[in-house]
């Protein structure tokens, strides 16, 4: 049995939000861990999102989702600091294409207002044009937010994982919820890895959280899995829109948007398809024309012709579009994090602030004295100096040599994820927290070296290397 020490809180999820809650609740004394199916965190719908920080204008004011957003997006610059991931406040447009549509763009911006969204502006279509050279000649108006951003959605879960393991909170992969029992003093979670005792549980588990809500409460809950598609392009094109670009949303969400990442590509999506899958994640010739069609009413000539790579993702609708976050009435001690949709990414911070607070509200605990609040990512070379980067390679000469040409990723940074807290496991891991992989070949030049680095380093043969998932091994045996 593994739950022999009773745990004050266990986390099911290794997302964005279930890493947030970690983190925070880090700062105290108490007895952590978080429980992931997955091999890594960041393996659900927070690896497969637009990594978009939003202002805050979209959700119902009042509503959990709004207050979450807006003070996500608030906290967002100084986390970025604080655990060095990659995040830039580049603004966000929301485009007005058709006269008889601006009443609806209007109200869109008070209701930001209301949200407590700063410096919103309305534009006409001229300014919006002024403001950003590629949109569609066709816009008649736009909401300017300059608090919109965007975020790497990789670098903002791994380095709230890290911090949190770092302060204590132990992580257990591969362990996979199968049962929930109420017991006098706490939960019994049965997982296919053994069995833990805990006094709470937070269900952050993405687009499982109604099942697993479903599990202790007689007030079922009821998740869509909502595809998103999306295409990435080629860095030769990072530039061709600096903020990031939206049409007015419809009835299922904001829409395709047009965006800059903060890699320095350029990234076109999501669709919003409903699928009955909750693995089903995979791209469809349906979803990309629906990206090309969308994407070509918002800007001019979109340069489709880059494209390196499309994926999709899954996102956790819940029916009422809300976020479900707070103690569960008839499950004392069970906590919800649940139908944590967009803006999910950006209220991350919120959530594990908010949830943290409630929990701490109940234990009582007292400040862990050896909390650890900032984290150092893995050390590009070329963010150095000429003279700091030869001084490096002299000192450590695996970062004089290149193994990934189209990211630039060295060895040493390979070495460093691979070592570091939580270090990666499989070639996705690897890309996840290097880009080593991602560029324009897609891991076709770099993944036999990425492979004997890991198998050195890990001790281990590459024949028992897998990409992402147990069983999706590169080499026969």
């Amino acid at each position: 049995m593994r739950g022999q020490d009773m745990y004050d809180v266990i986390i099911i999820g290794a997302g964005v939000s279930g890493c947030a809650i970690a983190r925070e609740l880090s700062r105290y004394e108490g007895n952590f861990c978080v429980l992931e199916k997955s091999e890594d965190v960041c393996c659900g719908t927070s690896k497969a999102n637009s990594g978009i920080v939003h202002a805050g204008h979209d959700a119902k004011p009042g509503s959990m989702m709004a207050k979450m957003n807006v003070r996500g997006n608030f906290l967002m610059e100084s986390l970025s600091k604080e655990l060095d991931f990659p995040f830039k406040r580049n603004g966000s447009m929301v485009l007005c294409l058709e006269e008889d549509k601006k009443d609806k763009l209007t109200a869109l911006y008070e209701q930001g207002i209301v949200n407590g969204v700063p410096g919103l502006q309305l534009l006409d279509g001229k300014k919006a044009r002024e403001l950003e050279p590629n949109i569609s000649p066709d816009t008649v108006a736009a909401i300017y937010a300059p608090s919109g951003g965007i975020v790497c959605p990789f670098g903002l879960n791994i380095a709230l994982a890290e911090n949190a393991c770092t302060n204590g909170v132990k992580f257990y992969f591969h362990t996979e919820v199968r049962e929930l029992d109420r017991e006098q003093d706490g939960w019994s979670v049965k997982t296919n890895n053994g069995e833990f005792q805990s006094r709470f549980v937070v269900n952050a588990a993405g687009v499982y959280a109604d099942v697993l809500h479903n599990m202790v409460s007689e007030e079922k809950i009821h998740i869509v899995q909502r595809r998103g598609d999306y295409m990435l392009m080629d860095h030769a094109v990072g530039d061709y829109v600096s903020h990031t670009i939206f049409q007015l949303p419809d009835e299922k969400g904001k829409g395709v948007l047009v965006t800059p990442t903060t890699h320095g590509n350029l990234m076109v999506g999501p669709t919003a398809i409903d699928v009955e899958d909750k693995e089903g994640n995979q791209t469809t010739q349906e979803g990309l024309d629906q990206i090309r069609e969308k994407a070509g009413r918002m800007v001019v000539n979109p340069p489709l012709w880059e494209v390196i790579t499309s994926f999709a993702g899954l996102r956790a609708h819940e029916d009422g579009h809300e976020f479900i976050i707070g103690e569960v009435k008839d499950a004392p001690g069970f906590v919800d994090c649940a139908g944590i949709e967009s803006p999910g990414l950006t209220s991350a911070p919120a959530i594990g602030e908010y949830v943290a607070g409630l929990l701490q509200e109940h234990f009582k605990w007292k400040k862990n004295p050896e909390f650890t609040g900032t984290r150092k990512g893995i050390l590009n070379p070329g963010d150095l100096s000429p003279e700091e980067r030869n001084q490096l390679i002299k000192e450590n000469p695996s970062y004089g040599t290149i193994i990934c040409r189209c990211e630039n990723v060295t060895e040493g940074e390979i070495i460093d994820a691979i070592n570091r807290p939580l270090g990666a496991r499989t070639l996705d891991g690897i890309k996840r927290r290097t880009r080593a992989g991602m560029g324009r070949c897609q891991s076709g030049f770099c993944s036999p070296k990425t492979m004997e680095i890991m198998a050195r380093e890990l001790e281990i043969s590459q024949t028992e290397i897998c990409k992402s998932g147990p069983e999706s091994f590169i080499l026969k045996k």
